[in-house]
């Protein structure tokens, strides 16, 4: 029997229970970051809401910001056994969810997102083997970890392997 944890705005997860499948729900201009190691089973996810914290964090969740939340999890992940050369990440949301006439590309949070997700990810040695980014749609991730399969379902579309 297979049990949920959803990873809300800012938030994330780290687990090695077989039974669960870890899930980042709606995103739209947020990026989902889901890895696995599939020799110690070990798998997290996190939520990322904005690119960048500026240094200030007073009275949020530094995991809301892909500079600050990205080593957070993969910190958690080293420390609960997990090995960098064995992660299998992927990434998932990054979608322009503003269309407005006359608002600025520059704007754009989703593809802003994107891009420092990946270079963090870069920065810290960790090869991207996956990713599904852009477009208008919303999105939901997930992990099983009883497999280590991730997925994506765009709305309105079946669910697939990421």
């Amino acid at each position: 029997m297979s049990q949920m944890k959803s990873v809300g705005l800012g938030e994330w997860c780290v687990a090695a229970d077989p039974t669960l499948t870890i899930a980042a729900i709606g995103l739209g201009s947020c990026v989902g970051v889901a890895a696995f190691d599939p020799v110690s089973k070990l798998g997290g996810m996190i939520h990322i809401v904005l690119p960048d914290s500026g240094g200030n964090t007073d009275g949020d969740s530094k995991t809301k910001f892909a500079d600050q939340g990205l080593p957070v999890l993969f910190d958690s992940m080293y420390k609960q056994g997990a090995k960098k050369e064995r992660l299998v990440v992927k990434i998932c949301g990054g979608a322009q969810m503003l269309s407005h006439v006359g608002v600025s590309m520059s704007f754009n949070i989703g593809e802003r997102n994107v891009e420092a997700v990946k270079k963090i990810l870069k920065e810290m040695g960790l090869a991207l083997k996956g990713e599904q980014v852009g477009g208008v749609a919303g999105r939901t991730l997930k992990l099983y970890l009883n497999t280590g399969r991730i997925t994506v379902r765009t709305v309105g579309s079946e669910e697939k392997d990421l």
